[in-house]
């Protein structure tokens, strides 16, 4: 297997890398910790290690050091298709180069031959109730997968750990294989005919899913599944996703143990609601004003929102302080394919007056556009309309990113994740001693 083989091939090297580091240099100081990053839910700590992502406060995120617009001008495509193979960017994520067309085809053919779902996963989520929540029938599927866990096998027949990264990557490339089959059943089973989708080896990733998901223009879906699933992949390893599957795994858990975690984690109305909460408001600004408001009108109502005590949703990010690449490539995609949409026009409205509106009132540190602010509604103008479907979507790419993380976590060696609490009383005594003179 392609992935196999390269991992292999890089591991020496990266092995001796770490080591040096944990050995030779430990005591090198990195950063300083505040009682404001303490109590503040250790905000902006730096604490983590991922080669697999990065979030540029001034560029956005790049993967594998690459930006946005690298990543999309760089990998290749199917023929007829203006989105990339997702299967090229996996094996960028995992690899850390650009693949060829042959290597990216390998990955999606590896898919093919792992993308059967065993038929009693239908049956449980068929056996819940009607009104359950597409996220839990989500995470329930991927933990009822975990009984074909190869890492908990060969854990457990006692293989030795500088092979613990192989039956990962074998778990992980089962898992990613299968999650657009359970993520396309749940809708079908949530919204649609309840029918049972087929993997067809001679579609890749994308158009898999648009395939299975019935959507009408699948040829215009296949693109954007494509570009959704890249986008979603991956935002270094602090946000509560990626973090709970690193979490979980670093206890050794497996690749379905660590990956229902971090979808429970993305449940969360701060992680993974955005996007709903963005296309929410979009279509309650357009429902009042009948249609997309004048420029005088959106500024209007975006201050009385403020003035209201509540909030712009898709504005503003932890890290950035410019406009998401992400959301960029979005309205890209948009205003290439349906420039006339409503909320597409409305969105893009929202982009010119409601970054000045948030820069007036002086609150917001980055008042620019996140991923979230454009996401819903290209999934909305596709017919895709079912609010609580979207955070499946955007757990099905996100599984892309952790999942090259969880298996270079397990190719390095590295330990179960402990930190150190301390308690109110211990704070508020470091805060007296500081203030005392020198």
């Amino acid at each position: 297997m392609i992935l196999h083989e390269k991992i292999s091939a890089q591991l020496p090297e990266w092995r001796e890398r770490v080591k040096s580091l944990a050995k030779e240099h430990a005591d090198v100081v990195i950063d300083e910790v505040t009682v404001g990053q303490v109590v503040g839910g250790m905000r902006d700590i730096k604490s983590l290690l991922t080669d697999v992502s990065f979030v540029d406060p001034a560029e956005g995120i790049r993967f594998r050091g690459m930006s946005i617009p690298e990543v999309l001008a760089a990998l290749p495509k199917p023929d007829g298709a203006d989105m990339p193979y997702v299967g090229g960017l996996y094996y960028l994520l995992i690899i850390g180069e650009v693949p060829s067309k042959e290597q990216a085809q390998a990955v999606e053919a590896e898919w093919a031959k792992r993308a059967e779902v065993p038929a009693y996963v239908f049956e449980m989520l068929q056996a819940m109730p009607r009104e359950t929540h597409p996220m839990t029938l989500f995470s329930q599927a991927i933990l009822a997968l975990q009984n074909g866990s190869e890492f908990f096998k060969k854990y457990h027949e006692g293989m030795k750990k500088d092979v613990y990264w192989e039956p990962a990557l074998e778990d992980s490339l089962n898992l990613t294989a299968k999650l657009p089959v359970i993520a396309a059943f749940i809708y079908n089973l949530k919204y649609r005919d309840g029918k049972t989708p087929k993997w067809d080896a001679k579609l890749d990733y994308g158009a898999n899913f648009a395939a299975m998901l019935g959507v009408a223009d699948q040829k215009g879906y296949a693109d954007l599944a494509r570009l959704y699933f890249i986008l979603h992949s991956d935002h270094e390893s602090g946000n509560v996703s990626a973090h709970a599957m690193h979490l979980v795994g670093s206890a050794l858990s497996d690749a379905y143990y660590s990956f229902s975690a971090a979808m429970n984690g993305l449940a969360g109305p701060l992680h993974g609601l955005a996007n709903q909460e963005c296309l929410g408001w979009l279509l309650d600004v357009h429902k009042q004003f009948g249609g997309v408001p004048s420029r005088d009108d959106l500024y209007k109502f975006a201050w009385d929102t403020l003035n209201g005590g509540k909030v712009i949703p898709g504005y503003g990010h932890a890290v950035l302080r410019v406009p998401d690449p992400r959301y960029t490539a979005q309205m890209n995609f948009a205003k290439q394919r349906f420039p006339q949409d409503d909320l597409v026009r409305l969105a893009d409205l929202v982009f010119d007056v409601v970054p000045q509106v948030l820069k007036e009132q002086g609150k917001a540190k980055n008042p620019a556009p996140n991923v979230d602010a454009i996401s819903g509604t290209l999934q909305y103008y596709y017919g895709v309309r079912e609010f609580d479907f979207y955070t499946v979507l955007f757990g099905v790419g996100r599984a892309l990113g952790v999942t090259a993380n969880y298996v270079w976590a397990r190719a390095l060696g590295q330990p179960i994740e402990r930190p150190k609490s301390l308690t109110t009383k211990m704070l508020e005594d470091a805060v007296a001693k500081a203030a005392q003179p020198a």
